[in-house]
Parts: C-alpha cells; sequence; structure tokens
C-alpha cells in the first residue's frame, strides 16, 4: 500500500496548488472576479473603412502643393495608448490559455489516475464490508490492520469528489479563456489597433504617394498672395535676402545684402533659424560693388548687376571667384531705367522654375521692359521678349513659370497689375493684391523651391505665400 499511497500524496498536492491558483490568480488575471465578459449579440459590429487614399491634387491657400487625403474614420493616433493595452492583454491572455492548456494536459493525465484509484478505493470498501460481516472467519490483528488502513482512506473520498469539480473549473476556465480572446481580438479589428511601427511605415508611404503628387504639378498660374510674414528686422531701408532654389531640401542656406550700392559684403547663415538668430556663418567680399537689390543666387552662385554698368557677374560661393562676366546689350543702368523707387534697379535678375532670367529696359523699346533668358554658365542671351510695359513705372516684378508678373506700385496699395507670357509672347492686366504691410518695397523676387515670395519691405525681411493655378499632368502628357 505504501508506494501507491506515496502517489497519491503528489497527486493531492499538485491538486491544492491547482485549486489555490484557480480560485485567487488565475479569476484576477483574466478579470473574472469582478467582470464577466460576454459575446452578446448587442454589440455593435463596425466595419473598417478602407486606408489612407489620395484622390486629387492641387494647390492651398497658402500656395503650397497639396493633395486630397481621405483617412480611416477611426482617430488612430488618439487611440494609440488604449491600442497598446489592449494589444497587451492580448498577449496576457495568449500566454494564459497556453499556460492553461499545459495544465489542462497535466490535470487529465493524474484525473485518470484518480477515477481509476477511486473506482479501486470503492471497491476495497465494498470488500471491507464484506469482510467485517464475515469478520469471525478472519483472524483479528489482519482485520485490526486493513481497518486501519481503510479509516486513513475514507476522508479521501471527499477530496476526490473535489477534485473531479476542480477539473471541471479548469475546463471552464479555459472556454472562458477562448472566448476572451475572440472578443479582444474582434475589438482589435474593430478600432485598428495599429502599433507605432505600423503607423509610421504609413506615414512614410503617405508622403511618397505625396511627394510622387507633387511631381505631377506643371507650372502655374498666379493667382493670390498671402502675408506677409516677417521673418526678421534688420539693415536699412533697401536691400536683398535670398536662398538657393536649386539647394537641396537638406541646404536651407540664407545670404544677405544690405542696401543697394557702395556694398561687396554678402553675409551667409546656415538657415533661417540663424538667419532669425543673427548667428552668422559666413561672410563674403564681392570683388565689384553691386547696384540695386535685384541679385539672385542660382545652383549656388550669386548673379548681380556690376555698380555704373550693364555688366551681369556670376561669382561662385564655393570657389570665391567670378565665373563669369557679361554686358547685357543696350541695358540701361545707372537710375536710367529703374524701377518707380530708384536705388539703381534699372537690371533686376531672377529665376523660376524654367531658369535664369534678366528684365531689364533699352532705348531700342523705348524704356519699356525687356525680357531675356540667360545662360546660367556663360550670361548670354538665349532669347528676348519686348514687352510694352514702361520699367520706370513699376514697382517691382517677378517671374513665375515663365511669365512677369509687374506690381503696379512700390507704395501701399500695391497689387500685380500687368502680366507677360514667354510661352504665349502674350499680355494680360490683372489685379492681384497683396498687402504690402510697412509701405516700402525695394525687393521681391520668387523662390520656386519654396513658392514663396522673399521681400524687403522697409527694413524688413518677409515671406508673402503664393496661390498657384495648376493643371494635373496624365499619363498622356508625359
Amino acid at each position: 500500500m505504501s508506494p501507491p499511497l506515496l502517489k497519491l500524496g503528489a497527486v493531492l498536492s499538485t491538486m491544492a496548488m491547482i485549486s489555490n491558483w484557480m480560485s485567487q490568480t488565475l479569476p484576477s488575471l483574466v478579470g473574472l472576479n469582478t467582470t464577466r465578459i460576454t459575446t452578446s449579440d448587442t454589440l455593435t459590429q463596425i466595419s473598417p473603412k478602407e486606408g489612407w487614399q489620395v484622390y486629387s491634387s492641387a494647390q492651398d491657400p497658402d500656395g503650397r502643393c497639396i493633395c486630397t487625403v481621405v483617412a480611416p474614420e477611426q482617430n488612430l493616433c488618439s487611440r494609440d495608448a488604449k491600442s497598446r493595452q489592449l494589444r497587451q492583454l492580448l498577449e496576457k491572455v495568449q500566454n494564459m490559455s497556453q499556460s492553461i492548456e499545459v495544465l489542462n494536459l497535466r490535470t487529465q493525465r493524474d484525473f485518470q489516475y484518480v477515477l481509476k484509484m477511486e473506482t479501486q478505493m470503492k471497491g476495497l470498501k465494498a470488500k471491507f464490508r464484506q469482510i467485517e460481516d464475515d469478520r469471525k472467519t478472519l483472524m483479528t490483528k489482519h482485520f485490526q490492520e486493513l481497518k486501519e488502513k481503510m479509516d486513513e482512506l475514507l476522508p479521501l473520498i471527499p477530496v476526490l469528489e473535489q477534485y473531479k469539480t476542480d477539473a471541471k473549473l479548469i475546463t471552464q476556465f479555459k472556454e472562458e479563456i477562448r472566448n476572451l480572446s475572440t472578443v479582444l481580438t474582434g475589438i482589435q479589428e474593430e478600432i485598428g489597433a495599429y502599433d507605432y511601427e505600423e503607423l509610421h511605415q504609413r506615414v512614410v508611404n503617405l508622403e511618397t504617394r505625396l511627394r510622387d503628387c507633387m511631381k505631377k504639378l506643371t507650372c502655374g498660374k498666379l493667382m493670390k498672395i498671402t502675408g506677409p510674414i516677417t521673418v526678421k528686422i534688420s539693415g536699412t531701408r533697401f536691400g536683398a535676402w535670398m536662398t538657393d532654389p536649386l539647394a537641396s531640401e537638406k541646404n536651407n542656406r540664407v545670404w544677405y545684402m544690405d542696401s543697394y550700392t557702395n556694398n561687396k559684403i554678402v553675409r551667409e547663415f546656415k538657415s533661417i533659424a540663424d538667419f532669425v538668430s543673427g548667428a552668422e556663418s559666413r561672410t563674403y567680399n564681392l570683388p565689384f560693388k553691386w547696384a540695386g537689390t535685384n541679385h539672385v543666387v542660382y545652383n549656388g552662385s550669386l548673379y548681380f548687376n556690376k555698380y555704373q554698368s550693364n555688366i551681369i557677374i556670376k561669382y561662385s560661393f564655393d570657389t570665391g571667384r567670378v565665373l563669369a562676366q557679361r554686358s547685357l546689350e543696350y541695358a540701361g543702368f545707372h537710375n536710367v531705367y529703374p524701377y518707380t523707387w530708384g536705388g539703381f534697379s534699372d537690371i533686376d535678375l531672377m529665376a523660376d522654375e524654367i531658369g535664369l532670367w534678366a528684365v531689364y529696359a533699352t532705348n531700342q523699346n523705348a524704356g519699356n521692359i525687356v525680357i531675356s533668358q540667360l545662360d546660367q554658365d556663360t550670361l548670354e542671351v538665349l532669347k528676348s521678349w519686348s514687352t510694352g510695359y514702361p520699367k520706370r513705372s513699376a514697382g517691382e516684378s517677378f517671374m513665375i513659370c515663365g511669365t512677369l508678373y509687374v506690381t503696379n506700385s512700390h507704395l501701399t496699395g500695391a497689387k500685380v497689375y500687368y502680366s507677360y507670357s514667354t510661352k504665349t509672347s502674350t499680355y494680360e492686366y490683372t489685379d492681384i493684391p497683396f498687402h504690402n504691410q510697412y509701405f516700402h518695397i525695394s525687393m521681391l523676387d520668387y523662390n520656386a523651391r519654396d513658392r514663396a515670395l522673399y521681400a524687403w519691405n522697409n527694413g524688413h525681411q518677409v515671406l508673402f505665400n503664393v496661390t498657384l493655378f495648376h493643371i494635373i499632368k496624365t499619363e498622356d502628357d508625359t
């Protein structure tokens, strides 16, 4: 009898630990001691909507390229914390499910042993009753030993009955875990519980699609000017500041040229932030003084009008040398044909999506504006267009997509009054107002990379946003 009793002791010890764990730890973990989760038919089933989609592209009110994006109905970002908690809860449930499966296998194995032992004990009890009825035929000593062993085993019968009940409880718990896991999985699908990595990848994919959308934008027509945004207050009433439209996205250097004459110093800043704070990174001392404020930085070089001449200079910031210089034939200079504010603004150099341009006036064109497209390397005039707009009546001008836009004044109440298209060699009168906040503009240039107008407004460096009407290229246009 000794070995079976030892085996039974081990079983009962395991059973006691299982019973204690089931009654205390398991209900607490799965929430069954406070709330019972059911899969009621009253739960609202939410069909997830489609993912982020780009339907069309256009310009926003401030002139930036935008694409219309339809996002999922649920706000994924605001539910990120709940989604993380739900994911952690699902992981706990899965771990518990695995543990219960192992426990169930052990329980079933021991339960078969208990059932067998219970049968043997009940049979032993019946035999004892028979022996007790006929105890006179047996020796008193042997009968007494068996009787004592039987008395030791009798208390185990109700314990074994409890063990069977606990085994059934484990099966119930297993079913509850299965139901809970199903419900949580359904909730996760309904609210779209994406983790951070998946959300980040979705954003990256969206940005890629937006960039592809932006590449489909052709040159646009100016529709609106908004602003200005005041970046900084510095320098004299007249000057120029600019960035390079052909620079990479990581290259945001700013160049600053104060005054319209008698100066050769160009100040460089690594970024707009450094420009605002005054953290100058480098200073260039040009070989010649400049005239006016209508300079341009293009593809790493500075293009400016040499003082008291109609000569254009190309200066490299990288090498600190003059790479090219050329006289602009017949161009008036030194306040012969300036803008209305004067300041030796006879020759206006500018750049747009198409390339490098010079805007000036000649006697041959009766002092009216001439537009010339320049070779950026040699400064040779590639082609010229003669307009009928008097240069002295223009407040300022700038090029966008091969069209020259001219303002009617440099003072309060200024607006874009005239435009000339080099593509069609035609002009039209326009009426596009903009806010001349500081009453005197001495520089106004378009930057194709930023799609904004840089301006020097009475000692204030400001930006204007532009709204362009774009035509979206199709596959047939490529």
